[in-house]
């Protein structure tokens, strides 16, 4: 019996990555492509582009964010309630360099009543570690869908 719900769960984790998708023009621009979400999972991955790189030829920081972000913002809504970052925390251990796939990969580590906490992970198609990223999420009484 618990597999028609584990299917029920990734089917409302697709559902709500969809609707979200639908209006999140920033991750449409940085050109993110979701490879995976389950329940309180996403695993997603872009290309480094001439446009996300620094003064110093490296993938900007704000772009590991933002992917780390997004990834997070997936994974945590993924249960259906309506979740809000209460806090994150970002470690930029590597540079990404132009042309770089990065995966970025979200897992839950507890989810109560009103509160997920979430460790995230960004590497480059070598498997190098680039960031670690920790994401605690407030969630709302608001069902997605």
């Amino acid at each position: 019996m618990s597999q028609p719900q584990a299917t029920s769960s990734s089917s409302k984790a697709e559902a709500v990555k969809d609707r979200m998708l639908h209006h999140d023009a920033f991750s449409k621009l940085l050109g993110l492509e979701i490879d995976e979400v389950g329940p309180g999972y996403c695993r997603l991955h872009f290309t480094v582009r001439p446009d996300m790189l620094n003064g110093f030829a490296a993938l900007h920081g704000g772009v590991t964010f933002s992917a780390a972000d997004s990834a997070f913002a997936f994974a945590c809504n993924s249960h259906g309630r309506q979740s809000v970052g209460l806090t994150v925390t970002i470690d930029y251990l590597e540079a990404g360099k132009l042309g770089d796939v990065i995966t970025v990969e979200a897992r839950e580590e507890s989810l109560k009543h009103k509160v997920g906490v979430y460790q995230i992970r960004a590497t480059n198609q070598h498997g190098t570690v680039l960031a670690l990223f920790k994401g605690t999420a407030y969630r709302t009484n608001n069902e997605i869908l």
